[in-house]
């Protein structure tokens, strides 16, 4: 759910609206991971058909399809259901606009389901790190990833010059994404993705398809544990990734990041960077709780903090600018 810019007029019709609202959500998230929409595709079909497709029973998948009528993601006619042209664009696979990243979502489902022991204990629902949560949960993570910042990518990376950069490195980089974007605007600019042994096949798939491998590599390693970076960039960019880390881990890996700039060069944090009272933007402030049901120490983090960091490691110059998708970015250079 993303909350609203202005609070909304709380009254007992709103309350409910709100404690159930996870009925729609589990609907839509159920249907995505049996595939149904993608089942349906460009036709319409009986509720027998899409069970046998989906490997479902017949009574259940009927009166699920039923529950997508309502919402408005299925029609149906003479028995027959069809996708709503919205529903074939954004929830077929294979089509142009596929949201792939839904599948994290459904993933974040359990996750969420611990929060009330999560804000009793602050422990988080999933203990295991990425490294031990198996392809299941990693590739709809890295796809949901990968959709977001296609959608971002090549927009944010015109907030930053390029003029001196020759190389970036893309710490926690997932699908290469950011990288790639670095390299369309600038020619002759080469990107390095640094991220954990089983995400870097998947990067090296993203940059494959996108014809970029002789200007994306991705070496593997944990910046977590690493004593140093790989050395010698221009520009270094962490996006969405100190959210994931504590006070201590961020200070340590912006660091890290420092020493790896060449003379000059720039660190620079993309994240929801939340004002003093933690309340705005409102997305960063729901967006903390999902790193305390996820993450051990995972937070999102004020401009005073992430400055702190940068101070600490040497950086100098310290810059915010703003973006258009409720982000900021913050860089220090050496």
């Amino acid at each position: 759910m993303t909350p609203p810019t202005e609070p909304r007029e709380l009254n007992a019709s709103t309350i409910r609206e709100t404690a159930i609202g996870f009925q729609a959500s589990r609907v839509l998230l159920t249907a995505v991971e049996l595939d149904v929409f993608t089942a349906i595709g460009e036709g319409s079909t009986t509720s027998d058909e899409v069970a046998l497709a989906i490997g479902a029973r017949p009574r259940s998948t009927d009166r699920l399809l039923n529950a997508l009528c309502a919402l408005g993601f299925l029609t149906k006619a003479a028995g027959r259901f069809t996708n709503t042209k919205e529903a074939r664009r954004f929830l077929v696979r294979g089509s142009p606009g596929f949201m792939a990243g839904l599948g994290h979502t459904a993933s974040m489902w359990k996750a969420w389901s611990g929060m009330t022991e999560a804000v009793r204990t602050d422990r988080p629902a999933l203990r295991q790190t990425v490294n031990e949560r198996g392809d299941q949960w990693l590739e709809p993570f890295i796809a949901a990833m990968h959709y977001r910042a296609e959608q971002q990518a090549d927009r944010l990376v015109r907030a930053f010059d390029l003029t001196r950069v020759e190389r970036v490195l893309d710490v926690g980089g997932g699908s290469g994404s950011f990288a790639m974007a670095f390299c369309r605007r600038r020619p002759g600019l080469s990107a390095v993705v640094f991220d954990l042994p089983n995400v870097v096949p998947l990067t090296r798939r993203y940059v494959a398809e996108a014809g970029l491998s002789d200007r994306v590599t991705a070496v593997v390693g944990d910046y977590l544990e690493v004593e140093n970076l790989p050395g010698g960039f221009d520009l270094i960019f962490l996006s969405a990734v100190i959210h994931s880390n504590g006070p201590a881990e961020n200070e340590a890996l912006i660091a890290k990041c420092a020493w790896a700039l060449n003379p000059g060069g720039r660190v620079a944090v993309v994240d929801f960077i939340m004002d003093d009272d933690r309340l705005s933007p409102p997305v960063g402030a729901m967006f903390a709780l999902n790193m305390l049901v996820a993450t051990d120490e995972g937070d999102t983090y004020t401009e005073s903090e992430v400055r702190g960091w940068m101070e600490s490691a040497g950086l100098s110059g310290i810059s915010r600018t703003d973006t258009a998708f409720g982000t900021a970015i913050i860089q220090g250079r050496r």
